[in-house]
This record gives structure tokens, C-alpha cells and sequence, in this order.
């Protein structure tokens, strides 16, 4: 593989790498995209220099490195955005969110903040990252490590037993995190399997505690989807092996609050009027949640009752309890989860971010901003420096003009991001599944589930001996000889013009493999008799 520049007549070609080895295909992609992994010399060396400029920031801070504090991320993360703290309070507990402040070294108008604004966020590949900011920031100065003094935007919030936030304030702070964990390591701990570390044994009870209760207060808007992110194994840039990581009481403590905290920096700032992005993730339309119930009705899925006329709430409303059915009757069949899930996906409207406070449908939230993750998206900053400047810790609020088209170049940005990502992911599970049938032999039958139709054929989703995370196009014209199947009125099947059997999303499915593409990651299959 060759990297062609062409110009004024003349053409030059760079070598990226062998079109057989995994590595060197998501390296092309990442160049054929325009996703860079590395940042220019200026820009390291503004870098390099950003730590001392931070502390000499004249602000305010509170030395907090004496709480007892914890960081859970995966196994395989470098970049610590966030840490938790937790205290026993007479009215509940006192949470204690530690978030990085990349306020303090992203200077305003420097051409660190612009590299940062024009990659908008960090792009996550199968052995990779292009990341927002550089190397010196993400991975050392800016992540909150095991051990290591920091600077921090904390968000101190205190809840009672049942999870209702009682008050909440912001400030600069200065921390010192004791324990990194990652999530299987914390799960292991929450099943009994391990012991937690003596010096956050307590605060990490009650951050379970106040998790649990947040958990159970969320709205009956909210949605509950459930995700399976593939991870994959390399070994001298070849894929080896690959699950899908599901999301875990571990994850679920972190996302419990950090949403906690998301939303209180959102209404702090849309009660002051501060200009900020906020993530917003509006109503869906109410015809598109009729044609869902249509769909979750045809493959005989309990379904919501519709009244007469809908309201865009009422539609979003009906959008969560569909969410919920849909996993109670994937669990009760025992297969169809994903697949169900995503009709309920594909029924909403997109999120993204804007200048206007729009709420966040899926989460039930009537005001939600990007906060907690400021070292990978943009956004994050965007609102640290929205709420600094609320609380008159030494920056400037964001200008209001112009604050919307930041939204959108952001907006698309995530939008590129994840099609790389995915993209990514197919080429590297195609390239595993390649190996698999080298190792067991062409004619090898999986077991999978489809995973959605369109006209043209049905699309798998399988694993094997060496992963889970398989996916395939199985051909309309490929399944029933000389009977002729065609995609349904409701969508979710395909039928066959003389009564053969339905191919429904859901369905488990037996397939072999007919053409595997791994640098395009494309896999044709067909039906195992």
C-alpha cells in the first residue's frame, strides 16, 4: 500500500505498509481519512511547555490530595480524564468528581487549543489512537495517574441516601489519585472475587451506594441500551484475538456519575446564562416511534400502548419504555439484543452538540453537557471554560457568536470519527475471522444472529474459536435455491415468494463463509444447510 500525492504535474508516493498485515491497513485508513496520530514540532513543543504554564496559572485551587481517591478505566486506557472521591455525610454522601483541567494548559487562541478544536476529539482504532492533544498532555500532564500530584476541575455535590442531588459546587483543585483500577479488576471486587485497596475501601462502597441510587432515579424517558465494544489483541501487528467487552456494574458506577455530574455543570450554566455546547439529543419524531412499535410488533415483541395523538415527549417517553421491553424479551428468548436494540436506536434522532439547551431525550435530562472527558473531546473544554468563568476561576467565558457553528464542526467531526472507528473495527475482525478459517478450515459453520436486512440480503453478526465480534453479508438470492426472498413491509425480515422460512432481525442464524475481504472489511456468507 502506497500513499499517492499528486500535484503541478508531478506525483510522489510514500510506502505505508503490507495490504496483509492488519496494522498497516488501519494505518492506510487512518492516513486515506485524514486522522492523524502524530501533532507537528510547534505543536509539541507548545506542549511540552503547557505544564509549567499551567502552574503558574494565577487561580485559586484546593489541595485535595488527602481525600482518599480512585481512578476505574479499561485496562488498556492511558488518558485518566476522571477521578472519584467519597465521604459519608449526616444527610447522605458527598461526592467528590475529579475532572482534568485542560483549562489550565489549552491556552484561548494558542495554536495548541486550534490543533485541538480542528481534530475536535480523539479517534479510538483497533491498536491506536489519534489523539485530541498531544502525547506530553493526554497521556502525562493531563491524566489523572496513580500517585502523581495534578491540577483538577472538581465538581463537589452531595446526595441523600436515595440518590437526590442536595447541592453541588465547583472549584480548581489540586489531587493526588491512590488507587488506578480498571473495570474487570472492579468487578472482580463487587462479585467478592478480590480485595478492594485498604485506602479506598470506604469511598468506593459509597460510590457503588450512590451510583445504585442515581440508577434508580433516572426518568422513565431514559433509554436502556446496552453495548458490546470490541476489543481486539495484536501481536506483531496482526490481529490474534478479539471479544466484545459488555457493559458491566463497573461501567455503570462511572457513567451513573458522570452523568450526575453533566448535568449539574449544564443547569449551573443555563441557570446563569453562561454561553456553552451542550449535548443535546432532542425528541423523537412520534411517526418514527409508531413505525418502531410497528417493527417490535411484527417480530412479536411486546410493544408500548400508543394513544391517539403523541406529543414529541410523550414519543420520547414511549422511546425508553420500548428500550425496556425490548431487553426483558431479549433476555427472556436468549438471543436478539443487539439486534432489537438497534431498531430502537435507528427510531431517534441523532445527538449532538449545540449552543442551545435542547435536553438530552435519551438520558431523560433536561440539561446536559460534555463535561467529564476533556482530554479526548473538545466540547469538554468548551465547557470547563463555560463554567470556570461562572464560578470566577480565572477564565473567559466562551463567546456566544459563532458558538453553534463550533457545535456543528464538533458535531461532524464525532460523526467522522465513529465511521473510522467502525470501519476500523470491521477491517480488523475480518482480518481475525481470516485467520480463523486458515486455522479450522473454509467450510467451518458459525453460529451468529441477524443483525439487520435490507432488500439486497440479511446481515450476521457470528463469533468463532478466536472472537465474538463477526460480521457478515449473507445475499438475498444466496438463501432459498430458486425461491426468491424480498424484504417486508415492516422491514425487520425477509420472506420467501413460496413460503420458506423468514429471515428475522434477531433470529439465530447458522453460516459459513464465502469471501472474506479483510482490508475493505467485508465478509460474504452464506446459508450452512
Amino acid at each position: 500500500m502506497a500513499l499517492v500525492d499528486l500535484g503541478q504535474g508531478r506525483g510522489r508516493a510514500r510506502v505505508i505498509g503490507d495490504p496483509g498485515r492488519a496494522a498497516d491497513v488501519i494505518a492506510a485508513m487512518l492516513e486515506d481519512r485524514e486522522v492523524r496520530t502524530g501533532f507537528s514540532r510547534r505543536i509539541e513543543e507548545e506542549a511540552a511547555t503547557a505544564t509549567e504554564r499551567a502552574k503558574s496559572l494565577d487561580a485559586d485551587r484546593r489541595d485535595l490530595r488527602d481525600l482518599a481517591t480512585f481512578t476505574v478505566d479499561p485496562a488498556s486506557a492511558h488518558d485518566f480524564d476522571d477521578a472519584v472521591s467519597a465521604e459519608r455525610t449526616d444527610r447522605g454522601v458527598r461526592l467528590w468528581i475529579h475532572i482534568a483541567d485542560v483549562a489550565a494548559h489549552v491556552r484561548p487562541g494558542d495554536a495548541l487549543e486550534k490543533e485541538a478544536y480542528r481534530r475536535a476529539n480523539s479517534t479510538y482504532v483497533p491498536g491506536t489512537v489519534a489523539p485530541m492533544l498531544p502525547h506530553v498532555l493526554s497521556s502525562d500532564a493531563c491524566s489523572l495517574a496513580p500517585d502523581r500530584d495534578r491540577l483538577a476541575v472538581t465538581s463537589e455535590i452531595e446526595l441523600s441516601e436515595a440518590g437526590e442531588p442536595l447541592s453541588a459546587s465547583f472549584y480548581r483543585s489540586l489531587i493526588r489519585s491512590d488507587v488506578r483500577l480498571n473495570y474487570d479488576e472492579l468487578d472482580e471486587i463487587f462479585a467478592g472475587k478480590r480485595r478492594p485497596p485498604e485506602s479506598i475501601a470506604a469511598p468506593l462502597a459509597l460510590a457503588r451506594d450512590s451510583a445504585a441510587a442515581l440508577a434508580g432515579r433516572r426518568p422513565r424517558s431514559s433509554l436502556e441500551v446496552e453495548s458490546f465494544e470490541p476489543e481486539f489483541r495484536f501481536e506483531d501487528g496482526q490481529v490474534v484475538g478479539a471479544h466484545s467487552v459488555p457493559q458491566t456494574e463497573s461501567h455503570e458506577l462511572i457513567e451513573h456519575l458522570m452523568i450526575l455530574t453533566n448535568e449539574r455543570v449544564a443547569e449551573l450554566l443555563e441557570r446563569r446564562r453562561v454561553p456553552t455546547l451542550y449535548r443535546v439529543h432532542e425528541q423523537p419524531d412520534p411517526e418514527r416511534i409508531k413505525w418502531l412499535v410497528e417493527q417490535l410488533a411484527a417480530l412479536d415483541i411486546p410493544t408500548p400502548a400508543l394513544p391517539d395523538q403523541i406529543s414529541p415527549q410523550q414519543a420520547g417517553d414511549l422511546a425508553g419504555e420500548a428500550s425496556r421491553l425490548v431487553a426483558r424479551e431479549a433476555k427472556r428468548r436468549g438471543h436478539g439484543r443487539e439486534a432489537y436494540t438497534s431498531l430502537v436506536l435507528r427510531s431517534l434522532k441523532p445527538a449532538h452538540y449545540t449552543d442551545r439547551n435542547l435536553g438530552h431525550a435519551g438520558l431523560g435530562s433536561p440539561a446536559y453537557a460534555h463535561f467529564t472527558s476533556p482530554i479526548r473531546r473538545y466540547p469538554d473544554l468548551i465547557a470547563h471554560r463555560a463554567l470556570l468563568s461562572a464560578i470566577g476561576a480565572g477564565e473567559e467565558a466562551p463567546r456566544g457568536e459563532g458558538l453553534a457553528e463550533v457545535g456543528a464542526h464538533c458535531s461532524e467531526r464525532e460523526r467522522d470519527a465513529t465511521r473510522v472507528e467502525r470501519d476500523a473495527d470491521s477491517a480488523c475482525a475480518s482480518f481475525l475471522l481470516q485467520r480463523e478459517l486458515f486455522e479450522r478450515g473454509p467450510d467451518t459453520r458459525f453460529e451468529g444472529e441477524v443483525s439487520g436486512v435490507v432488500g439486497a440480503g440479511a446481515f450476521v453478526r457470528f463469533g468463532g474459536a478466536l472472537a465474538d465480534v463477526y460480521e457478515g453479508f449473507l445475499p438475498a438470492r444466496r438463501i432459498g435455491g430458486r425461491e426468491r426472498y424480498e424484504l417486508d413491509q415492516s422491514e425487520t425480515m425477509l420472506t420467501g415468494s413460496r413460503g420458506g422460512p423468514a429471515i428475522r432481525i434477531g433470529d439465530p442464524a447458522t453460516i459459513t463463509v464465502d469471501r472474506v475481504d479483510a482490508p475493505r472489511g467485508r465478509v460474504d456468507l452464506l446459508p450452512s444447510d
